[in-house]
């Protein structure tokens, strides 16, 4: 399905003024799409929505006054509806749809949404085949610290910044910009970002070339008068960021880097470093999450949150306190000894980082890794890459393939190399040398896991799919009422050194 008009050009984008305007939005359950819904209802518009089941952000929304129905019919759509937006998952059979159609009420995607909102706010746009949520929901939390009261829209949950989505009063629109079906391309930002550039969703894109390509698109969007980072040590990215009208600021641990981290101090998986920019320190800080990777998206965040205005001095007293978002090496609880911990990763590269900084971080006796592949296409691509991404683990239990997204054409194809494709990894990781288990059904995870795992293991689930719902049965299993959540505060890190030692221009 295709957008059939451009979002800008709706009454209320055009002017700036949402109050009143009706909207409609199909497949308003997803993280993205009700994080937008929050942010078009704080500004005033009149939000409905369905979806094919309830979801996590469902009541909240209700509360907020957003009308919701479960399933799909043409009677949902409103009578007086100004504008309808589409997931990208909706495919263009749905009832809904085809009645908006039929009525002539615009229609749009979820992604020009953002863009739309992006017309009447300073746009902020975190792109990278990595780390988007969290370099995201870290620039949200510099800047809420900082007073600058940011409206926000990113992938992931937060309950320190208040959701995956929030109305503030300041400029900014803070927007995780992902490049699943070009998406980004829609959006026009004051200040951008290229975090890193992989091969990944090959079933839209042909190569790792056009994957840059279109990255280069995205960069070339960031206003002239605007700034974009880019990770210096990915030369995808740098291959991309030359086709930036804007500044183009360079971030890492490489010492051409505009900005680099420097005097890396590791503890238990979590650095504190100092930050220079072009040779001149700027401050000492440190992360209360974990990986090296984290450093580098921290770069990023800081680069943004100085062009927008904040000082040095607001970034080194923040930025020790920003506590993650949601499924990103998240501890889940502990008891009897066991560790619990959940991550989103789902690509060869995220796997192999994040397992790095969970065994830094917790030191576990053993670690037991129960993993999710996500979507076909992208197990088949990648299925070398994953049977070496699991180093340092006693066990990882397989499940079958979370196939979201994939074509209805695809699905008899699918269903017939499901099993296949998550046993070929076990047998690939077994050949490794790795010790890899396939258990198809999540239910008879934790039955198997109980009879394995002793005192002083860690427990880590991982992938996009629904896995999480293992990670939240064994808590309830071994935790009780017991049960920690986000125990890590600003409180476990101290920055190295003292305060700021120049003050760096936003020009």
């Amino acid at each position: 399905m295709h957008a059939e008009v451009d979002g800008s050009t709706i009454a209320g984008f055009t002017s700036g003024n949402l109050v009143g305007l009706r909207v409609h939005m199909i497949g308003i359950g997803g993280a993205g799409m009700s994080g937008a819904a929050a942010v078009l209802r704080g500004l005033g518009a009149v939000v409905s929505g369905s979806d094919i089941q309830p979801f996590d952000a469902m009541h909240r929304l209700m509360d907020r006054g957003v009308e919701i129905r479960i399933g799909h019919a043409s009677t949902h759509v409103c009578a007086d509806a100004d504008l309808v937006v589409a997931s990208a998952a909706v495919p263009a059979s749905n009832p809904e749809l085809i009645e908006a159609r039929k009525r002539r009420i615009p229609i749009i995607k979820y992604a020009e949404l953002l863009g739309s909102l992006m017309s009447i706010r300073a746009g902020v746009a975190v792109a990278g085949t990595h780390g988007k949520s969290t370099t995201s929901g870290m620039c949200v939390h510099l800047f809420q610290q900082g007073g600058m009261a940011p409206s926000f829209v990113i992938g992931a949950r937060s309950e320190q910044l208040g959701g995956s989505s929030g109305v503030g009063t300041g400029p900014h629109l803070i927007v995780e910009s992902c490049e699943f079906d070009r998406s980004f391309l829609h959006f026009r930002p004051m200040l951008g970002a290229i975090l890193n550039i992989e091969t990944d969703h090959l079933d839209c894109y042909r190569d790792l070339d056009e994957i840059i390509e279109a990255f280069g698109r995205f960069a070339a969007n960031v206003a002239p008068d605007g700034l974009l980072v880019c990770n210096g040590d990915d030369s995808s990215a740098l291959i991309a960021a030359a086709s930036a009208r804007a500044e183009v600021q360079t971030v890492g641990f490489g010492e051409t880097n505009d900005w680099q981290a420097r005097n890396l101090d590791c503890d238990h998986g979590r650095f504190r470093f100092n930050v220079y920019f072009r040779e001149r320190f700027v401050m000492s800080t440190g992360l209360a999450i974990p990986g090296r990777y984290n450093v580098s998206n921290a770069l990023a965040a800081i680069a943004l949150a100085i062009r927008a205005g904040l000082t040095p001095a607001d970034i080194e007293r923040a930025l020790p306190g920003f506590l993650g978002v949601d499924r990103r090496l998240s501890l889940r609880g502990t008891g009897r000894g066991i560790t619990i911990l959940d991550d989103y990763a789902h690509h060869p590269t995220e796997i192999r980082v994040t397992l790095e900084a969970a065994l830094a971080r917790y030191n576990p006796k053993r670690m037991w890794v129960v993993f999710q592949p996500h979507q076909y296409a992208r197990t088949r691509a990648f299925m070398a890459q994953f049977a070496e991404s699991f180093n340092g683990v006693e066990e990882t239990i397989v499940a079958e393939i979370y196939g979201a997204r994939e074509a209805d054409a695809r699905v008899e194809e699918a269903e017939e190399s499901a099993c296949q494709g998550s046993a070929e990894l076990v047998k690939r990781m077994c050949s490794n040398g790795r010790r890899a288990r396939y258990v198809p059904q999540l239910e008879a995870v934790t039955p198997y896991l109980m009879e394995q795992v002793a005192e002083g293991d860690v427990i880590l689930t991982m992938g996009a799919g629904d896995v999480w719902k293992v990670a939240d049965e064994l808590v309830e299993r071994f935790c009780g009422s017991d049960r920690v959540r986000c125990p890590i505060g600003p409180a476990d890190v101290v920055p190295v050194g003292g305060g700021c030692a120049v003050s760096v221009s936003a020009a």
